[in-house]
């Protein structure tokens, strides 16, 4: 992953960021062969607003404002396509979900979590899920699922007024 795709990042280009995740996800639902609806497109967008994770009543207000069903049954219908599409992971810490920069290939997450700004970054830390896979199966578990959480301070809120590169 590029310093430059990193959130906190100071030339993390977040405009771009959104734009590309919507492309992506249009192109991978087309390919296959599901359909990427308004409302999801929108619950989509509304989650990479920010690398902050978002829960299901988090976006109900920009749903109505955008003249959909504001119900929760329709942002969680949402949220639960676009997760089971690998578009959006559920921070199951905060009960919230982030868009995952990845959604091209099945994996499990490994998430850094801000404590004080809230912003989210997924590693590509498939070493450490394999290490846990590994001795997992030597204690003759069978691993399903797995979502390694860390909470801590981004070097933007370790370090306040300054760059991340010093």
């Amino acid at each position: 992953m590029s310093h430059q795709s990193i959130a906190y990042h100071p030339e993390h280009n977040h405009s771009h960021c959104i734009e590309q995740a919507l492309a992506q996800a249009r192109e991978l639902c087309k390919a296959r062969k599901q359909r990427l609806t308004a409302i999801r497109e929108l619950v989509l967008r509304l989650i990479w607003q920010s690398h902050q994770p978002l829960g299901a009543y988090d976006l109900l207000p920009a749903l109505a404002e955008a003249g959909f069903n504001s119900a929760p049954p329709t942002v969680y219908r949402a949220l639960d396509f676009l997760q089971t599409q690998g578009l959006v992971h559920r921070i199951a810490s905060l009960n919230a979900f982030v868009g995952c920069p990845s959604p091209e290939h099945a994996h499990d997450g490994c998430f850094l979590i801000c404590e004080n700004c809230r912003t989210v970054v997924e590693l590509d830390a498939g070493s450490i899920i394999n290490q846990v896979q590994t001795e997992a199966q030597a204690l003759g578990f069978a691993v399903r699922q797995q979502t390694i959480e860390i909470s801590g301070l981004c070097p933007n809120c370790q370090n306040p007024g300054q760059s991340s590169d010093s």
